[in-house]
């Protein structure tokens, strides 16, 4: 990577990171999420939770990490406020052993 490449990736960091403080701008995220499968009742709450969020909720991959923990990255779009709330309902959620939201841009804003 060359100066004006580093440069042009620190720009638009800023400008997503500057996207992403408006409560009410579009945006994306991922929604990591480890659980223990086995916990009495967990899947079926995580499925309820995405279930009333469908409208927000466009994808969801789960992962079998082991026979008992299981990895689900959910990809979600909506204004910042809105996928915060659903990403902290999520994460949330007793039993979650371990959550993180990561949000980005949509792309629009950006050339």
């Amino acid at each position: 990577m060359n100066r004006s490449e580093a440069i042009r990736d620190l720009i638009r960091a800023a400008l997503v990171e500057d996207r992403s403080s408006s409560d009410e701008a579009e945006s994306v995220g991922t929604v990591t999420l480890v659980y223990n499968h086995h916990v009495r009742d967990l899947s079926e709450k995580l499925t309820e939770q995405q279930h009333s969020h469908h409208d927000q909720i466009i994808s969801a991959l789960h992962i079998h990490l082991d026979p008992h923990n299981c990895l689900e990255v959910l990809g979600i779009r909506g204004t910042v406020k809105t996928i915060r709330h659903v990403a902290n309902e999520l994460i949330g959620v007793k039993g979650v052993k371990h959550g993180k939201l990561v949000m980005t841009t949509t792309g629009e804003e950006l050339e």
